[in-house]
């Protein structure tokens, strides 16, 4: 029973088969999803997606590669919504410092913002954080007192090494199956298991496999089948794992009620 801490099931990519996406991710043993937002937009589409289908868990935040979207009285609608939701994480959240014309002082301004907010609600944070690892371990360590996963994690082993004794999870995803991707394979072969969740960010990222497809979370099964490999363990090991993982950081409801 697999948990993908990261999907954006809600995405338009979904809008025409989501049901029969959900129907494979089940079929495939992932019985839960993380589905974190983007903007303040989209959260009351993302609440109905999650609603209508058992096992969908929202997370709320504001992405910084939507900058252009956010307003300052959005992270006041954000306690709004963590205060009557409840949801188990905020999120996504964080920095890219990649992507050109995304400004670095506003990011930080949204993204310190939403982890008081989930220092406030007792919330994990969903973290993205492109080109950008470095400023996220400061700004978390500025705000104090949050816990969290780094998501489709791209940094070094050191600042890994800093995210866990910050609290933070690594979460990898379809970039791990690429045989090119040296330095995260062996980072995901040697980490403390008990810091890794496993993730889709489908529709984004797709694996080896289906390489310029569309992702989807039933593919999680060959994230795990090629970290499983290159940990040397099987995937039903890791699969328990990583699951146990995702039910404490996000405090996860039992599978008998997902």
């Amino acid at each position: 029973m697999l948990v993908d801490s990261h999907c954006h099931l809600d995405a338009a990519e979904f809008d025409g088969d989501r049901d029969q996406v959900i129907a494979r991710a089940r079929e495939a043993g992932v019985s839960r999803q993380l589905v974190p937002a983007v903007d303040a937009a989209s959260w009351p589409k993302l609440r109905e997606v999650c609603l209508a289908a058992s096992g969908l868990y929202p997370a709320y935040g504001l992405h910084p590669m939507y900058l252009a979207a956010h307003r300052d009285e959005h992270l006041a609608l954000l306690r709004e919504w963590l205060e009557r939701e409840r949801p188990l994480a905020v999120g996504e959240c964080g920095l890219d410092y990649f992507v050109e014309g995304l400004d670095a002082d506003r990011q930080m301004h949204f993204f310190e913002g939403q982890l008081r907010l989930a220092r406030e609600f007792d919330l994990p944070v969903i973290v993205h954080a492109r080109r950008a690892v470095d400023a996220v371990i400061a700004a978390v360590r500025r705000v104090g007192g949050v816990r969290g996963v780094v998501h489709s994690y791209p940094g070094s082993e050191e600042q890994a090494r800093q995210l866990w004794r910050a609290g933070f999870m690594l979460g990898l995803g379809g970039p791990v199956t690429y045989d090119r991707a040296n330095r995260l394979r062996r980072l995901v072969a040697t980490m403390p298991l008990e810091h890794l969740l496993l993730e889709t960010d489908a529709p984004d990222q797709p694996d080896a496999g289906i390489r310029g497809q569309r992702n989807e979370p039933s593919r999680l099964t060959c994230v795990l089948n090629v970290i499983a490999e290159l940990r040397g363990i099987t995937p039903d090991a890791l699969a328990l794992a990583t699951t146990a993982n995702a039910e404490r950081l996000f405090a996860l409801p039992p599978k008998s009620l997902a």
